[in-house]
């Protein structure tokens, strides 16, 4: 009699107006998966040499003007579990390397949307997880092929050697101009 007259029962009658209970693996999976993404999009404007800048008021009302990833992280207070594995790992990122922070996470951002498509799809997380593991080795595999090896034995004074090692570096930089 409850249900007809439009009134919630059961755990939601307990629970607040406009609360969501959800239940299962995939809609927590799901759910961590929207969190990365929401961190993903607040970076992937900075991203490049066209990159905008973000505007970060912290904590302690401290102005911060940048487009570097690992600083806009730093500023966020994260609290969701895979949105912090996210951050950790530009951390990582910026203090192994230096550089690429903003890459890792525009990266994983989009990884984490195609997966989302494939779970809605009916794939389960791990056919997902080992479909992005075969990726990568085959990645690799074609990394392998196209690395220049070795430049210990390059000859400087050969036009062609150095234009053939330094055409990748350029065209990274010069698009359109190869």
């Amino acid at each position: 009699m409850v249900q007809s007259m439009g009134m919630p029962y059961g755990l939601q009658a307990m629970l607040k107006e406009g609360h969501k209970h959800f239940s299962g693996v995939d809609e927590a999976v799901i759910k961590s998966i929207e969190a990365c993404k929401a961190i993903a999009k607040c970076t992937r404007t900075s991203l490049g040499p066209t990159g905008l800048n973000k505007i970060i008021v912290n904590h302690l009302n401290k102005v911060y003007i940048t487009s570097d990833a690992g600083t806009i992280l730093t500023e966020l207070e994260v609290q969701h579990p895979a949105a912090k594995l996210l951050v950790h790992a530009v951390k990582a990122q910026q203090q192994e390397v230096g550089d690429g922070a903003n890459m890792v996470m525009t990266f994983a951002g989009e990884l984490l949307q195609k997966a989302e498509s494939l779970l809605r799809d009916g794939l389960h997380p791990t056919e997902v997880a080992d479909g992005y593991v075969k990726a990568s080795a085959k990645a690799l595999e074609f990394l392998e092929e196209i690395v220049v090896k070795d430049s210990k034995a390059l000859d400087f004074s050969s036009v062609e050697e150095v234009a053939n090692r330094l055409k990748g570096a350029l065209q990274s930089k010069q698009n359109g101009y190869e």
